[in-house]
Order: C-alpha cells, then sequence, then structure tokens
C-alpha cells in the first residue's frame, strides 16, 4: 500500500493509478455525478483505503476508498470519520467499516 500525508496527496496518487471516478456517497449505494454509474456495496471492492487524522480539528478527520467495480471501473470515495447510519443501509455500512489489522 501507498502512503500518503495528505487527502489531496492520496487522491492526486490514485488518479494517477487510473482510480478517476469521483464517488458520492447514498444509502444504498455509491454514485459519479458525471455518469449514471451507480453501485450497490456488491458491485464493488475496496482495493486500499487511506485515513486522515488532523492534527488540531476533527473537522480534518476522513477516509479516502480507493473502489473498482466488478466491470473495472475505477474511482474513489471520501467519507469523514465514523460514518452516520442515519440514512445509511447496513450493507453500506458494512461494506465501509475500516478494519484494523
Amino acid at each position: 500500500m501507498f502512503a500518503y500525508d495528505t487527502v489531496a496527496e492520496a487522491l492526486k496518487g490514485l488518479k494517477q493509478r487510473g482510480y478517476s471516478i469521483d464517488f458520492n456517497l447514498e444509502a444504498d449505494k455509491i454514485c459519479c455525478t458525471d455518469t449514471p454509474l451507480q453501485l450497490t456495496p456488491e458491485e464493488f471492492e475496496i482495493t486500499e483505503f487511506y485515513r486522515f487524522e488532523g492534527p488540531s480539528d476533527p473537522a480534518d478527520e476522513a477516509v479516502v476508498y480507493a473502489i473498482e467495480s466488478r466491470h473495472g471501473e475505477k474511482g474513489v470515495l471520501v467519507t469523514g470519520f465514523g460514518i452516520s447510519a442515519e440514512g445509511i443501509g447496513e450493507a453500506m455500512i458494512e461494506k465501509l467499516a475500516v478494519r484494523h489489522g
């Protein structure tokens, strides 16, 4: 796995490696606003993730996910820490759970 110091560096590095789609999180899927691409948790895998902790501001905390669909589309999803369960389906929460170990 690569090492990045900031969210911006991670996004730039992933884009250089082909992760060019910008995904947004919805209740039960991730979507690209530029295309009709929508993926349910069963339709994608998280190939890498990078967790960033702000030095003094909790608003700076984020997770950058590198995502690949079953059909080879690659993109990124950026979320805050502790994804709120409100409005998000259980399958999506489980898929995006950052596992340590």
